[in-house]
This record gives structure tokens, sequence and C-alpha cells, in this order.
């Protein structure tokens, strides 16, 4: 549930709920108040609506004194009669006062327990319809009945109600009513706030102590999200986001590594020529040259140090570009099997100059597509072949090469008969300035980064590289090449592009 429409369900909610609560409470509150009332009467209550069986009794009362008015007025002069109602409106909690011309002849003992007002206020004759009078201060009058005496004096008989007990209840009601109100309102709010709050409050705490955490350094400290609102949203994103900072940090203590290692090897096999190059020179000036055949061969040689310097330079600066992505690639649909043909036919001749018998095997019968720059393949071709060359014996080196279809790709192998790999640093040889060598011996000429830039390219192709070997047997390189969508066969027009 998301927290817009939490706070929404709270609001109505915290509406709502006082109001049904407050509904409860007046209605408890009413039965209690009304059950209190029943000790105020003396009519049988036990049936029916109390209230009811109230007015009824006094209208039943007042019936009687209108009858008695009419045939007997005088008999409210009565003392003993007057009382005698004054009896029965009693246990309704009423009274009567009895009133000729304007002298008061009879007044319930009532009137003192109500507090009423002077009686001399009475509403005057002929003023009532028979209804409700109104309120005078503790006393509620609620029948005026007028009449002739019989000597033509005018008469006029009051029932009244006892309102400071009503009163009484009434504040108690008032009270209690306003107490109920505060106390459900602010119960329900108070609830209904602490479970909302709890909440929101409780997952933004977890983020707080991740974000603590993560600002000590423990990026190993997961947040897990506890809902499904904008919180957990957040906690997501922050989860991710710690994720890619580990991430981030691990590849950038790699690259820190990488760096200081990168350092450490391009200074061994820098200064390996440069020392030599130095010791060829002093020699020279020291006079031990002392013929043309050995200052040529001194020369020849300070000369290949220095190629070799400038072959490490170039292909350091060519994997360096490859690293950053900053080499454009070219590429562009190539039938892989025409292509590995014609390159192994402009190699061929310089192959066999060297003493190496090379050999192409079958092609496929079919065209293999793929997307690929022609020159930095070829680059990958001449790595590995070199390699192989340089590790093979060279008055029987062998090199063989095939272009198959597999699982979906094409593969190009190269297999050689050299002395092999070991299977201890058989997952290393593409790592960058890697020898099996531990002396990192540089007399054949390798500056231990062609099969790492030959990686680089076949990865740039959507490809990969990989080798088997056997110790005194040979090595085969295997590089794999996605074929397009249409497969085998076909060829289909790509625009070049620059990666």
């Amino acid at each position: 549930m998301s927290i817009r429409l939490r706070l929404v369900l709270s609001y109505i909610a915290m509406l709502l709920v006082p109001l049904v609560l407050l509904g409860l409470a007046v209605i408890l509150i009413s039965i209690a108040t009304l059950g209190n009332l029943t000790s105020v009467f003396q009519v049988d209550l036990s049936q029916g609506n109390p209230i009811k069986r109230v007015v009824d009794e006094e209208a039943e009362i007042v019936a009687y004194m209108k009858a008695k008015s009419e045939l007997e007025p005088d008999i409210f002069l009565d003392e003993t009669f007057v009382k005698d109602l004054e009896a029965r409106l009693h246990k309704i909690n009423m009274g009567i006062i009895v009133r000729k011309d304007k002298e008061i002849t009879y007044a319930s003992p009532y009137l003192k327990q109500a507090e009423a007002e002077d009686t001399s206020k009475l509403p005057s004759f002929g003023t009532s319809s028979g209804h409700f009078q109104r309120n005078r201060g503790s006393m509620w009058i609620t029948r005026q009945h007028d009449f002739l005496f019989s000597d033509k004096s005018k008469g006029s008989v009051f029932v009244f109600l006892d309102g400071s007990t009503f009163q009484k209840y009434l504040h108690q009601f008032h009270k209690s009513v306003i107490f109920a109100f505060v106390t459900i309102l602010v119960v329900t709010n108070g609830v209904l706030t602490y479970f909302v709050s709890r909440s929101i409050i409780r997952p933004l705490k977890a983020l707080k102590r991740a974000a603590e955490e993560i600002k000590e350094g423990n990026l190993d400290f997961e947040v897990v999200p506890k809902s499904d609102d904008e919180i957990g949203e957040l906690s997501i994103a922050f989860e991710e986001m710690r994720r890619k900072l580990k991430q981030s940090v691990v590849m950038q203590l790699q690259y820190e590594e990488n760096r200081k290692e990168l350092i450490s090897n391009i200074s061994h096999d820098l200064k390996t020529p440069v020392t030599a190059i130095k010791g060829y020179v002093e020699g020279i000036m020291d006079g031990v040259t002392n013929s043309p055949e050995k200052l040529d061969r001194y020369v020849r040689t300070i000369y290949n140090k220095a190629a070799d310097m400038d072959r490490l330079i170039d292909e350091l600066f060519l994997f360096s570009k490859l690293d950053l992505g900053k080499v454009p690639f070219q590429f562009e649909t190539v039938d892989i099997g025409g292509y590995v043909q014609d390159c192994a036919q402009e190699l061929q001749f310089d192959m066999e100059k060297k003493g190496v018998h090379f050999e192409l095997k079958e092609l496929p019968k079919q065209p293999l597509i793929v997307t690929a720059d022609r020159e930095k393949l070829k680059r990958v071709l001449l790595n590995v072949i070199e390699n192989a060359m340089k590790y093979s014996d060279e008055s029987n080196c062998i090199i063989r090469l095939e272009v198959k279809e597999k699982d979906g790709n094409a593969v190009i192998q190269i297999e050689d008969n050299g002395q092999g790999i070991s299977e201890e640093a058989l997952p290393h040889i593409f790592d960058r300035f890697y020898r099996a060598d531990p002396s990192r011996n540089t007399s054949t000429g390798g500056s231990g980064l062609g099969l790492a830039i030959a990686k680089q390219i076949m990865e740039e192709h959507g490809g990969r590289i990989g080798a088997t070997s056997t110790l005194g047997k040979g090595t085969t390189v295997y590089m794999v090449l996605p074929l397009n969508k249409q497969g085998v066969g076909g060829m289909q027009d790509e625009p070049h592009l620059n990666h």
C-alpha cells in the first residue's frame, strides 16, 4: 500500500472512527443516565417506554383536574383534595400550585426542594393554552389550567416539574459526553498516528543506519526493503546504489592493482633492452669493437633491441587504447571462411621462408557470416600465429589453421606442435605481460601483450578467445565469433560502424 493511500485512509479513519465511537458512547451514557432518572419517578417503568409512561401519568392527572374544575371548581380550595393531587404528582417528580385571583391558596412543599422563583411571577390568567410553559429557574411549568370558581373569581392550577434533578443529570450527561469525545479523539488519533508513523519512520531509520554504514566504508551492509510502498522503492534503489558503489570500489581497487602491476611490468620490460643497449654502446665507446665485423654485430644488436622497445611501446599504446575503449572499429559483414583463406595465402609465403610448415584445413562448404573488423581480426590471427612460432621448434614447426561452425558460432582454430603450456599457466596466458617463464625471459622477443591484445579485440567483437594445451605436444588456440542472424549461408549488406 502506498504512503499516499495510507495517509488518506488514516485521515478518513481519524474522522469516522471517533464519530462512530462517540455515537456508541452517547448511547451508553444515555442508557446510564436514563437508568438513573428512573429513580426519580415512582410509577411502574418496568414495561414500555419510561418517558411515555411518565407523560401518560401526567396527562391522566391533568384530565382528572379539568373534569373536577368543570364539575366542582371549589374543590381546589379543599386542602385534602389538593394534597391528594400533589401526592399523585409527586410520584412523577411534579408538584401543584393553586391560585385564586392573585392569591396562592396552595403551593406544593416540593417548591422548596426545587428552589422555585417567587410564585407571584406565575403566568397571568388566560395566558396558557394548556401546553408547556416557559422555564422558571429550576421549576418547569408543564401545565396551566384556568377556570372560574363558583363565586366567579379567577382560578388557575399550575403543574410543574422539578428541574433541578434534570439539570443535575443533564450536567452530568454533558460532561460525560465531552469527556468521552475528548478521550476517543485523543486515543483514536494517537493510535492511528502511531501505527502510520511507525510504518514510515521504521524503514527510514533503517535507511539512515544503512547510510551511516556506507559513510563508514562498510559496503557489505545490505538494505532489505520491508514494504512495497514508496519507501520500499527507495530502499530498493538504495540497495542498488550500494551494490553499484561496491562494484565500483572493487573495480577501482582492481584497476589500481592492475596499474601497479602494469607499471612494474613496463619498467622491467623496458629496462632489459635499455640495459643491453647501454652495455653495447659502452663496449663501442671502450674500443671493444676492434674489427668491422664486431662493430657491425654490436650495431645490429643495438638496432634489434631498439626495435623491440619500439614494438613494445606500440603494443602497449594499442593495449591502453583498447582497454579505454578508444580504438575505432570498422565493422562489416564478413564470410569468415573466405576471409581466413585470404589471410592464410598472405601469410604462407613469409611462414615458409621461416621454415614453418603451414597447413590450411578444409573450409566450411557454406559461408559463415559474421560482423567483424577485418584489420583488427587480422591482428588477432598474426599475434596468435607469431606466438605459436616463438614457442615451437624452428626446425620442425607445424601450424594448422581451421574454420568451422559450432553451436551458432564461427570458430577459428590455430594448432601448433610446440612445447605446450602447463596446466597452471594456461588460464593466465591472455593476461597482459604474462609469461609462463618466471624469469620473464625476453629472448623470444615477446612483449607479453600479444595475446592480451587478441583477447581485447575478440571481446570488442562480442566473441571470445581461449586455448587448450598439452605439454610436449602443442597448443590449440580457438577464437569464437557469433554468426549473424541469418546463420549459415547468405550475405547481407550492413553499413560500416565505428566502435
